[in-house]
């Protein structure tokens, strides 16, 4: 299982420094500069555990890893594509569809145990879970 201090030390390896800001609106936010680097910002006081620490990373961390970027401008399909984008890195990162299966296999069938066995939030788990059996994001549309 992969845990907080791996995504800080492959947020590293890769040259992504993460900074900690007080960002007021958000709990985290990646940039793309205009040379081509990427950023992350984690604001540590609207973060409520290690759980969403890791959760949050691993979504910035998807956006710069595939280069899913936006701007306040882009339309909301637009947007949407490039959460997605992030979300399913994260997921694929964090929770591998192998692992999956074999914790399934293992018993462990109800949100909130798969969400502690990976070490991620049951809202991420439920996307996760979504993901692998549906192919996409829109959890019970």
């Amino acid at each position: 299982m992969i845990d907080v201090l791996n995504l800080y030390d492959l947020a590293e390896e890769d040259g992504i420094p993460v900074y900690w800001f007080n960002l007021e609106q958000a709990e985290s936010l990646s940039f793309n500069a205009p040379d081509g680097t990427y950023a992350i910002a984690m604001d540590p006081w609207h973060l409520v555990s290690v759980t969403e620490e890791k959760v949050k990373l691993a979504h910035e961390l998807g956006h710069c890893e595939t280069g899913s970027f936006y701007n306040r401008w882009a339309m909301l399909d637009v947007r949407q594509k490039h959460e997605n984008r992030a979300d399913k890195w994260a997921i694929r990162k964090l929770v591998p569809e192998s692992d999956l299966d074999r914790a399934l296999r293992d018993g462990h069938t109800e949100l909130w145990d798969l969400a502690e066995q990976f070490g991620v939030t049951e809202d991420f788990m439920q996307k996760a879970v979504w993901y692998y059996r549906h192919g996409n994001l829109a959890v019970g549309a």
